[in-house]
Protein backbone atom coordinates (compact mmCIF):
# COMPACT_ATOMS: atom_id res chain seq x y z
CA UNK A 1 0.00 0.00 0.00
CA UNK A 2 1.02 3.29 -0.49
CA UNK A 3 2.46 5.36 1.76
CA UNK A 4 2.71 9.10 2.54
CA UNK A 5 5.17 11.52 4.24
CA UNK A 6 6.03 14.72 4.81
CA UNK A 7 9.19 15.96 2.25
CA UNK A 8 12.33 15.66 3.30
CA UNK A 9 15.38 17.63 2.38
CA UNK A 10 18.01 14.44 1.87
CA UNK A 11 17.45 11.91 -0.91
CA UNK A 12 15.07 9.33 -0.48
CA UNK A 13 15.52 6.15 -1.60
CA UNK A 14 12.24 4.38 -2.30
CA UNK A 15 11.88 0.82 -2.54
CA UNK A 16 8.17 0.04 -2.52
CA UNK A 17 4.99 1.86 -3.75
CA UNK A 18 4.68 5.20 -1.84
CA UNK A 19 3.12 9.15 -2.16
CA UNK A 20 5.00 12.28 -1.66
CA UNK A 21 3.16 15.43 -1.19
CA UNK A 22 6.26 17.71 -1.85
CA UNK A 23 5.44 21.38 -0.47
CA UNK A 24 8.78 23.34 -1.96
CA UNK A 25 8.32 25.29 -4.74
CA UNK A 26 9.09 22.72 -7.51
CA UNK A 27 10.64 24.59 -10.29
CA UNK A 28 12.33 21.82 -12.39
CA UNK A 29 11.82 18.07 -12.52
CA UNK A 30 13.70 14.99 -13.89
CA UNK A 31 12.48 11.58 -14.46
CA UNK A 32 14.72 8.54 -15.34
CA UNK A 33 13.08 5.52 -15.43
CA UNK A 34 13.96 1.70 -17.51
CA UNK A 35 11.00 0.01 -17.82
CA UNK A 36 7.41 1.42 -16.65
CA UNK A 37 5.34 4.37 -17.43
CA UNK A 38 5.89 8.07 -16.20
CA UNK A 39 3.26 10.47 -16.08
CA UNK A 40 3.78 14.42 -15.74
CA UNK A 41 1.08 16.67 -15.32
CA UNK A 42 1.49 20.31 -15.10
CA UNK A 43 -1.28 21.97 -12.34
CA UNK A 44 -2.32 25.96 -12.30
CA UNK A 45 -4.40 25.80 -9.23
CA UNK A 46 -1.92 26.03 -6.67
CA UNK A 47 -2.13 22.96 -5.21
CA UNK A 48 1.30 21.47 -4.29
CA UNK A 49 3.49 19.28 -6.02
CA UNK A 50 2.59 15.30 -5.44
CA UNK A 51 5.01 12.67 -6.37
CA UNK A 52 3.41 8.81 -6.65
CA UNK A 53 5.35 5.51 -7.11
CA UNK A 54 2.29 3.46 -7.72
CA UNK A 55 4.37 0.41 -8.82
CA UNK A 56 8.12 -0.84 -7.76
CA UNK A 57 9.78 -3.79 -9.44
CA UNK A 58 14.17 -4.08 -9.34
CA UNK A 59 16.24 -1.71 -7.32
CA UNK A 60 15.21 1.51 -5.64
CA UNK A 61 14.43 4.70 -7.11
CA UNK A 62 16.28 8.02 -5.62
CA UNK A 63 13.95 10.75 -5.00
CA UNK A 64 15.97 14.21 -4.52
CA UNK A 65 15.22 17.94 -4.22
CA UNK A 66 17.86 20.25 -5.14
CA UNK A 67 17.66 23.73 -5.52
CA UNK A 68 14.20 23.71 -6.96
CA UNK A 69 14.62 20.49 -9.20
CA UNK A 70 12.85 17.49 -8.23
CA UNK A 71 14.81 13.97 -9.23
CA UNK A 72 13.66 10.88 -9.59
CA UNK A 73 15.52 8.48 -11.24
CA UNK A 74 17.75 5.48 -10.95
CA UNK A 75 21.02 6.05 -9.40
CA UNK A 76 23.66 4.17 -12.45
CA UNK A 77 20.88 6.18 -14.42
CA UNK A 78 22.86 9.65 -15.31
CA UNK A 79 20.79 12.63 -17.44
CA UNK A 80 24.29 12.85 -18.90
CA UNK A 81 25.01 10.64 -21.58
CA UNK A 82 21.38 9.27 -21.07
CA UNK A 83 21.18 8.32 -24.89
CA UNK A 84 24.65 6.19 -24.87
CA UNK A 85 22.28 3.55 -23.12
CA UNK A 86 21.25 1.80 -25.71
CA UNK A 87 23.49 -1.55 -26.13
CA UNK A 88 22.94 -1.75 -21.65
CA UNK A 89 22.06 -5.30 -21.11
CA UNK A 90 20.23 -6.78 -18.05
CA UNK A 91 17.70 -3.87 -17.20
CA UNK A 92 15.30 -6.10 -14.70
CA UNK A 93 13.48 -3.47 -13.41
CA UNK A 94 10.54 -1.31 -14.22
CA UNK A 95 8.09 1.05 -12.45
CA UNK A 96 4.74 3.40 -12.70
CA UNK A 97 5.67 7.01 -11.59
CA UNK A 98 2.90 9.88 -11.66
CA UNK A 99 4.27 13.48 -10.94
CA UNK A 100 1.85 16.58 -10.75
CA UNK A 101 3.78 19.46 -10.89
CA UNK A 102 3.11 23.66 -11.53
CA UNK A 103 2.43 24.28 -14.86
CA UNK A 104 6.03 26.54 -15.58
CA UNK A 105 8.12 23.68 -14.63
CA UNK A 106 11.18 22.77 -16.42
CA UNK A 107 10.53 19.54 -17.32
CA UNK A 108 13.36 16.58 -18.46
CA UNK A 109 12.32 13.14 -18.86
CA UNK A 110 13.95 10.20 -19.74
CA UNK A 111 13.07 6.61 -20.66
CA UNK A 112 14.58 2.79 -21.66
CA UNK A 113 11.83 0.14 -22.87
CA UNK A 114 8.96 3.09 -20.93
CA UNK A 115 6.51 4.88 -21.82
CA UNK A 116 6.04 8.54 -20.87
CA UNK A 117 2.87 11.15 -20.89
CA UNK A 118 3.77 14.78 -20.36
CA UNK A 119 0.49 17.51 -20.71
CA UNK A 120 -0.22 20.76 -19.29
CA UNK A 121 3.45 22.14 -19.01
CA UNK A 122 4.16 25.66 -20.34
CA UNK A 123 7.92 25.62 -19.65
CA UNK A 124 10.35 24.14 -21.61
CA UNK A 125 9.79 20.02 -22.17
CA UNK A 126 13.34 18.05 -23.11
CA UNK A 127 12.03 13.73 -23.63
CA UNK A 128 14.78 11.11 -24.41
CA UNK A 129 13.70 8.08 -25.12
CA UNK A 130 16.01 4.48 -26.19
CA UNK A 131 12.32 2.78 -26.81
CA UNK A 132 8.84 3.29 -25.83
CA UNK A 133 6.26 5.89 -27.03
CA UNK A 134 6.14 9.41 -25.75
CA UNK A 135 3.29 11.17 -25.76
CA UNK A 136 3.08 15.42 -25.06
CA UNK A 137 -0.13 17.26 -24.85
CA UNK A 138 -1.10 20.99 -24.76
CA UNK A 139 2.49 21.91 -24.28
CA UNK A 140 3.26 25.52 -24.75
CA UNK A 141 6.67 25.98 -23.71
CA UNK A 142 9.11 24.66 -25.98
CA UNK A 143 9.86 20.97 -26.59
CA UNK A 144 12.74 18.17 -27.52
CA UNK A 145 11.99 14.86 -27.86
CA UNK A 146 14.84 12.54 -28.85
CA UNK A 147 14.05 8.91 -29.39
CA UNK A 148 15.89 5.90 -30.98
CA UNK A 149 13.09 3.65 -31.46
CA UNK A 150 10.00 4.94 -29.73
CA UNK A 151 7.14 6.59 -31.46
CA UNK A 152 6.47 10.41 -30.18
CA UNK A 153 2.86 11.86 -30.74
CA UNK A 154 2.06 15.30 -30.09
CA UNK A 155 -1.06 16.89 -29.62
CA UNK A 156 -2.50 20.37 -29.08
CA UNK A 157 1.60 21.91 -29.18
CA UNK A 158 2.02 25.92 -29.21
CA UNK A 159 5.38 25.79 -28.57
CA UNK A 160 8.45 25.21 -31.03
CA UNK A 161 9.52 21.58 -31.51
CA UNK A 162 12.71 19.59 -32.03
CA UNK A 163 12.89 16.39 -32.95
CA UNK A 164 15.48 14.22 -33.51
CA UNK A 165 14.91 10.21 -34.22
CA UNK A 166 16.42 7.03 -35.54
CA UNK A 167 13.58 4.73 -36.87
CA UNK A 168 10.83 6.40 -34.38
CA UNK A 169 7.61 8.09 -35.95
CA UNK A 170 6.61 12.00 -35.67
CA UNK A 171 2.36 12.63 -35.30
CA UNK A 172 1.45 16.27 -34.49
CA UNK A 173 -2.24 16.76 -34.13
CA UNK A 174 -3.40 20.30 -34.37
CA UNK A 175 0.09 21.79 -34.16
CA UNK A 176 -0.06 25.44 -33.81
CA UNK A 177 3.34 26.67 -32.53
CA UNK A 178 6.02 28.48 -34.54
CA UNK A 179 9.58 26.20 -35.30
CA UNK A 180 8.91 22.54 -36.44
CA UNK A 181 12.36 20.95 -37.08
CA UNK A 182 12.49 16.98 -37.27
CA UNK A 183 15.38 15.05 -38.22
CA UNK A 184 14.98 11.34 -38.70
CA UNK A 185 16.82 8.07 -40.41
CA UNK A 186 13.61 6.05 -41.03
CA UNK A 187 10.65 7.17 -39.22
CA UNK A 188 7.36 8.75 -40.48
CA UNK A 189 6.21 11.89 -40.16
CA UNK A 190 2.47 12.70 -40.39
CA UNK A 191 2.02 16.15 -39.12
CA UNK A 192 -1.52 18.32 -39.10
CA UNK A 193 -0.25 21.83 -38.32
CA UNK A 194 -1.89 25.35 -38.33
CA UNK A 195 1.32 27.41 -38.12
CA UNK A 196 1.22 31.12 -36.41
CA UNK A 197 2.97 33.62 -39.11
CA UNK A 198 6.59 33.28 -39.81
CA UNK A 199 6.48 29.87 -39.19
CA UNK A 200 9.88 27.80 -39.75
CA UNK A 201 9.35 24.34 -40.84
CA UNK A 202 11.59 21.75 -41.54
CA UNK A 203 11.91 17.97 -42.03
CA UNK A 204 14.43 15.74 -43.05
CA UNK A 205 14.33 12.24 -43.84
CA UNK A 206 16.26 9.33 -45.46
CA UNK A 207 13.07 6.95 -46.10
CA UNK A 208 10.57 7.68 -43.76
CA UNK A 209 6.99 8.82 -45.42
CA UNK A 210 6.19 12.21 -44.76
CA UNK A 211 2.72 13.89 -44.56
CA UNK A 212 1.55 17.49 -43.75
CA UNK A 213 -1.50 19.09 -43.65
CA UNK A 214 -1.43 22.69 -43.78
CA UNK A 215 -4.82 25.05 -43.63
CA UNK A 216 -5.97 26.69 -46.47
CA UNK A 217 -5.59 29.65 -46.85
CA UNK A 218 -1.65 29.10 -45.45
CA UNK A 219 0.93 31.31 -45.08
CA UNK A 220 4.29 29.96 -46.29
CA UNK A 221 7.14 29.34 -49.10
CA UNK A 222 7.63 25.67 -49.94
CA UNK A 223 10.00 23.93 -51.07
CA UNK A 224 9.75 20.39 -51.11
CA UNK A 225 12.11 17.44 -52.37
CA UNK A 226 12.34 13.69 -52.68
CA UNK A 227 14.97 11.56 -54.65
CA UNK A 228 13.14 8.19 -55.69
CA UNK A 229 9.64 9.25 -53.52
CA UNK A 230 6.08 9.42 -54.71
CA UNK A 231 4.77 12.90 -54.53
CA UNK A 232 1.24 14.12 -53.76
CA UNK A 233 0.17 18.01 -53.88
CA UNK A 234 -3.36 19.47 -53.09
CA UNK A 235 -2.29 23.11 -53.56
CA UNK A 236 -3.03 24.83 -56.81
CA UNK A 237 -0.68 27.48 -56.04
CA UNK A 238 2.57 25.02 -55.57
CA UNK A 239 4.70 23.50 -58.86
CA UNK A 240 5.36 20.04 -58.81
CA UNK A 241 8.31 19.26 -61.13
CA UNK A 242 10.26 16.53 -62.18
CA UNK A 243 8.40 13.06 -63.67
CA UNK A 244 11.29 10.73 -63.33
CA UNK A 245 13.59 10.53 -60.32
CA UNK A 246 14.18 13.25 -58.36
CA UNK A 247 10.98 15.58 -57.97
CA UNK A 248 10.01 18.87 -55.85
CA UNK A 249 6.81 20.83 -54.99
CA UNK A 250 7.82 24.93 -54.63
CA UNK A 251 6.27 28.05 -54.73
CA UNK A 252 4.60 30.40 -52.23
CA UNK A 253 1.35 29.52 -50.11
CA UNK A 254 -0.68 33.17 -49.04
CA UNK A 255 1.84 35.93 -48.49
CA UNK A 256 4.84 33.46 -47.66
CA UNK A 257 6.14 34.69 -44.73
CA UNK A 258 6.74 31.30 -43.23
CA UNK A 259 8.97 28.56 -44.27
CA UNK A 260 7.99 24.44 -45.06
CA UNK A 261 10.75 22.88 -46.25
CA UNK A 262 10.97 19.01 -46.94
CA UNK A 263 14.17 16.75 -47.58
CA UNK A 264 13.72 12.91 -47.99
CA UNK A 265 15.68 10.62 -50.40
CA UNK A 266 13.21 7.63 -51.11
CA UNK A 267 10.18 7.98 -48.74
CA UNK A 268 7.13 9.55 -50.08
CA UNK A 269 6.22 13.30 -50.06
CA UNK A 270 2.08 14.32 -49.65
CA UNK A 271 0.74 18.10 -48.98
CA UNK A 272 -2.75 17.92 -47.83
CA UNK A 273 -4.98 20.92 -47.55
CA UNK A 274 -7.43 21.59 -44.70
CA UNK A 275 -10.52 23.36 -45.50
CA UNK A 276 -11.27 26.51 -43.17
CA UNK A 277 -13.89 25.16 -41.98
CA UNK A 278 -13.82 21.48 -41.07
CA UNK A 279 -17.08 19.38 -42.76
CA UNK A 280 -19.78 19.34 -39.84
CA UNK A 281 -20.80 15.20 -39.08
CA UNK A 282 -23.86 16.33 -40.94
CA UNK A 283 -21.79 16.02 -43.99
CA UNK A 284 -22.34 13.50 -46.40
CA UNK A 285 -19.61 11.06 -46.10
CA UNK A 286 -18.48 11.46 -49.41
CA UNK A 287 -17.53 15.47 -48.85
CA UNK A 288 -15.66 14.64 -45.51
CA UNK A 289 -11.92 15.66 -46.01
CA UNK A 290 -9.54 13.63 -44.07
CA UNK A 291 -5.72 13.41 -43.41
Amino acid sequence: MSARTAWSQNPIEVTAPRTLEIPDSVRGLNVRLVGGTVNVVGTSDGSPPRLEISELHGPPLTVSFDDGTLSVAYEDLPWKGFMKFLDRKGWQRGAVVSVAVPAGTRVEVGVIGASAVVSGISGRTDVRGISGDITLVGLTGGVRADTVSGDVEVQSLQGELRFNSVSGDLTVIDGAGGAVRADSVSGDMVLDLDPGKGADITLTTVSGEVAIRLPDPADARVEANTTTGTVSNAFDDLRVSGQWGAKRITGSLGAGTGRLKVTTISGGLALLRRPAYEDSPADPPAEKKVL
